[in-house]
């Protein structure tokens, strides 16, 4: 999960109907990036600069494989044609908090390399848990590998049996295993907590989000990332939780968290969780160990 500083606004669903001629002509430019380096106390500082159509105002956030990235306002928007003169101070003033998070990133990647990457023998977490990657033969007459999760005496293990006709890698059987088991986990908590709020999701999709790990739009239409199933299963939960009560309250006033806390006393907890531990979440499946994009909670 990323850090950042200012909230970004309720997810809403871009497109509610087909997309038409007039569709395709009024939606927003998309955002330019440049890199900008900025002197702090402690040194230098490479930022990437995101102008957006949809930015209203500035935002910092901090993604474990890009960094600081600070997204401003479209230059034509007035007083953001120049927006270093905004941005520099805003990272003076919060260096310490900038410092602190890169830092802990860092000794995330380095903590998951450890762990020896996607290999037979390497760590990986599944339900919250440790487990060790067992990779073996698949039987000669198997067309397609399979993944087990075996417990044992010694510790738990996710045992791999690559067929020798099957020619996915190791991180893609991984992913369609792990993808399923997201799946079943995610509907079984949306089924055991939407009745009790009072909603009813118009449809529930489980795909690799880039940006969150779920999302609700006012049409009904739930998403979640299938890195969830990594994640203990009160983590996964809250964040099931969390889109429910979209449904019934968008935004993230005190009335939304009271609705989120009725299910789940402990959100917070599980979202501090979260956050602790998303670079190992997304960087599970790398070969080397080193992390990709992460989701903020929002």
């Amino acid at each position: 999960m990323s850090e950042r500083i200012r909230a970004s606004p309720d997810r809403r669903s871009w497109h509610h109907r087909p997309v038409t001629a007039f569709d395709l002509r009024a939606r927003p430019a998309a955002a330019v990036e440049t890199i900008v380096r900025v002197e702090l106390a402690r040194g230098g500082l490479d930022y990437i600069l995101r102008r957006s159509p949809h930015a209203r105002t500035l935002r910092v956030v901090i993604h474990p494989d890009r960094g600081v990235v600070v997204t401003v306002p479209s230059a034509g928007r007035r007083g953001w044609s120049d927006p270093t003169r905004h941005v520099d101070g805003f990272l003076r003033d919060r260096e310490t908090w900038l410092r602190r998070h890169l830092d802990r990133h860092a000794r995330e990647r380095a903590t998951l390399a450890e762990r020896g990457g996607l290999r037979d023998g390497a760590m990986i977490r599944y339900r919250g848990e440790l487990h060790r990657l067992r990779v073996e033969p698949g039987a000669a007459a198997a067309r397609r590998s399979s993944v087990t999760r075996v417990g044992e005496e010694g510790g738990d293990e996710l045992v791999v049996r690559q067929a020798p006709s099957d020619r996915r890698s190791l991180a893609t059987v991984l992913d369609g295993w792990l993808r399923q088991r997201a799946r079943a986990a995610i509907e079984r908590e949306v089924g055991r907590h939407a009745g009790a709020l009072g909603v009813v999701p118009t449809s529930v999709s489980v795909r690799d989000q880039r940006t969150r790990w779920g999302s609700a739009s006012r049409h009904g239409r739930l998403s979640f990332s299938w890195r969830l199933i990594l994640a203990p299963p009160e983590a996964l939960e809250t964040v099931v939780i969390h889109e429910l009560a979209h449904l019934k309250l968008f935004g993230h006033g005190p009335r939304f968290w009271e609705i989120v806390a009725s299910r789940r006393a402990d959100h917070v907890t599980w979202r501090h969780w979260l956050r602790d531990h998303s670079v190992e979440l997304h960087g599970a499946l790398d070969e080397a160990g080193e992390a990709t994009l992460t989701p903020r909670y929002v």
